[in-house]
């Protein structure tokens, strides 16, 4: 198992209740980690922008931009850095998790939740994020028109760079890293969402729809019943 030292870490919480700020902050500052708050989105992203956090506590409702609007804004940018993005609601709806996902969340969090456990989901993605960030054997990737850089988690197509949000990203990267192999959804819903977190039956059909409209149609193939495969021809 990897070993996390929360002193390496900084974390952007970004929630307009005072009473959640206080008692997030003091929890993970007491854990060790680096701690910057933010009171509403358009705050959230300045402080993002100015501290690269590298995981970040969204609440979905918040005023001047809420956190579904922040989240795209930051996946769109490259100034953020590449960020760890959990959301947080006080909502257990479908349709505000799959929001959240599908403007690029790597998690969410219920509201309330006790600080163990808290702490222990930060952990537990902070050892994924390491884990992709330390595995950059060959960094890049070409196939036909597409350029993928896993380090800088670029991908360029017919020379046009893209700025794919993280899931898609790491969806592409899954996908492409087996040429024609056949990655079942069981198998994508693990590696790309892992096991502790649960999305919609239309998440994956998403973001396939999303990465063929921005690489083109025809190198993610559909087998029915199955999975997805990426082919080159």
């Amino acid at each position: 198992m990897d070993i996390i030292n929360p002193n390496d870490f900084t974390i952007l919480i970004a929630d307009d209740d005072n009473d959640i700020l206080e008692f997030l902050s003091y929890n993970l500052q007491k854990e060790g980690f680096n701690i910057h708050i933010a009171s509403n989105g358009n705050d959230g992203l300045l402080k993002a922008k100015e501290h690269k956090p590298q995981l970040i506590l969204l609440d979905i409702m918040m005023p001047e931009k809420d956190g579904i609007e922040t989240c795209e804004i930051i996946r769109n940018s490259t100034e953020y850095g590449n960020p760890i993005i959990v959301m947080l609601t006080a909502r257990g709806e479908d349709y505000s998790q799959i929001a959240g996902f599908n403007a690029g969340a790597d998690d969410y969090i219920i509201k309330p939740i006790k600080p163990k456990i808290l702490i222990s989901r930060i952990y537990a993605l902070l050892r994924r994020f390491n884990t992709k960030v330390e595995a950059k054997i060959d960094n890049t990737m070409l196939f036909n028109n597409i350029k993928i850089d896993r380090e800088k988690y670029l991908v360029t197509v017919n020379n046009q760079e893209l700025l794919l949000p993280r899931k898609e990203f790491e969806l592409l990267l899954l996908l492409t890293s087996k040429p024609n192999n056949v990655f079942t959804r069981d198998e994508i819903y693990y590696k790309i969402w892992g096991d502790s977190v649960i999305v919609g039956d239309r998440t994956i059909d998403v973001h396939i729809r999303k990465l063929r409209e921005k690489i083109g149609q025809d190198y993610i193939k559909t087998i029915k019943g199955v999975g997805y495969k990426f082919s080159e021809t």
